[in-house]
């Protein structure tokens, strides 16, 4: 099976489109106020026009209630809600089958109370670009479709791909500009492709 490639943190079209171009298959926009990669509805709704029909887009989303993340989720035209909070399992429930949950590499042990066939693990500190040890999350790989996150790059996310054998891969900071977390890099986000798929 093909590892799907998502690039987290994008903050505006013009990297969406480059990302799309590189042949990344999801977006991730961030609507977390602390993240220095945050961006509201209508950047969100920007993105995902643009990119329409070409790569899904994914919100991430801390502690809403589930009216407003089914509310967020209309009004910027996202395909999928990534929960990065402290959100009980119930309100998951209602967000499925298009959303899911992401965990701390910490809190592993507590994925079997998340419904939904997907599930995200993070490191400990999600944002930091600080991985963790995947063989933790290899024998959930073969129960859910995983997604791994946390510290990724071009240089080891071949190594990560082979302990977990993941559903997808998630990169934020390890194709980003240096220095500034709203710019994605193009030179990065290509070598992190290709360390993926190859050529």
């Amino acid at each position: 099976m093909l590892c799907r490639i998502k690039v987290c943190g994008v903050t505006n079209v013009a990297d969406a489109r480059m990302c799309v171009e590189e042949g990344v298959d999801a977006i991730g926009v961030n609507f977390v106020q602390s993240s220095a990669r945050c961006v509201d509805v209508a950047q969100a709704r920007e993105i995902a026009d643009a990119i329409l029909g070409k790569a899904l887009v994914v919100g991430i989303v801390a502690d809403l209630d589930v009216g407003s993340m089914v509310d967020l989720r209309e009004r910027a035209a996202l395909g999928c809600l990534q929960l990065h909070g402290d959100e009980p399992p119930d309100a998951l429930v209602p967000l499925l089958p298009h959303a899911y949950k992401a965990l701390r590499a910490t809190d592993v042990a507590r994925e079997g109370e998340y419904g939904g066939e997907h599930i995200l693990v993070d490191g400990p500190s999600p944002g930091s670009g600080k991985s963790f040890d995947w063989s933790i999350v290899s024998a959930l790989a073969k129960r859910r479709k995983l997604t791994i996150a946390g510290g990724l790059h071009a240089g080891n996310v071949a190594e990560a791909m082979a302990v977990t054998l993941p559903y997808c891969v998630d990169v934020a900071s390890g194709v980003e500009v240096p220095g500034d977390p709203r710019r994605k890099d193009p030179v990065r986000v290509r070598a992190f492709v290709r360390a993926i798929r190859g050529s």
